[in-house]
């Protein structure tokens, strides 16, 4: 199933181009990441893949159904999400707890399902013993993985996040490379990652986007690799 398409797509802010000609497909069911040297537009892409950006010219499509035929659920967790202000009111569990309501309506009650799922999504981000405590207590890294677990809660259809292992040490990204893997192979979602750390994380992808800059020197396109050999690279 086609998840995502970009075909042709221009984009830039005031006059000036960041993205020219971008061409993507993005499958159900696959790992992705989308990675480039600062400046390439990388949070662009995401923003006009989400549709939180019109694209100049070009198209874009995201599915609106999942495979089962119900409305795409997708868990987005965006760059700088984590710089909660220290007063911030919400414990660990009341935060990923919230995200629940993206299965239904704000005004209905949390169930025996919702208790489970954010507890489970906790767990997975090594965060269960600080549950209690108040998101604005938290470290950088702490932060990120509460928002990671918020949005895993969701069981989303398309998980998309953007540099999400800011202010993690190396045992805790590998671990979250891991905890993603197991999303797409265990559960068939599929993950779209902003990251630079290409090394650490390529045995676990099936596929990695690149924006680069053509020899002319001008603007960034994508160009595609198959990491596992099961997805072909988009055209």
């Amino acid at each position: 199933m086609l998840m995502v398409s970009m075909r042709n797509v221009n984009f830039g802010y005031g006059d000036v181009p960041c993205l020219e000609q971008a061409n993507l497909d993005i499958l159900s069911g696959e790992f992705v990441t989308i990675s480039g040297q600062n400046g390439a537009a990388k949070t662009t892409l995401l923003k006009l893949m989400l549709g939180l950006l019109k694209p100049w010219s070009g198209t874009v499509e995201l599915a609106r159904r999942n495979a089962e035929g119900s409305k795409l659920s997708i868990g987005y967790v965006p760059q700088q999400i984590a710089a909660f202000n220290v007063a911030f009111p919400s414990t660990i569990t009341e935060f990923v707890r919230s995200g629940r309501y993206a299965q239904g309506s704000w005004l209905r009650r949390m169930n025996r399902e919702d208790r489970r799922m954010t507890e489970k999504a906790i767990r997975q981000v090594g965060m269960w013993e600080f549950r209690r405590r108040k998101i604005g207590e938290l470290s950088g890294g702490q932060k990120q993985k509460v928002c990671i677990a918020r949005a895993i809660a969701q069981e989303p259809d398309l998980l998309v996040l953007d540099e999400p292992t800011t202010g993690m040490d190396q045992e805790s990204r590998l671990g979250l490379y891991r905890l993603l893997q197991a999303q797409v192979k265990e559960h068939g979602r599929t993950v779209v990652m902003v990251t630079h750390n290409l090394s650490e994380v390529e045995d676990y992808l099936d596929r990695r986007i690149t924006l680069e800059r053509k020899e002319d020197g001008g603007w960034k396109c994508c160009t595609t690799t198959s990491c596992s050999g099961h997805f072909a690279p988009a055209g």
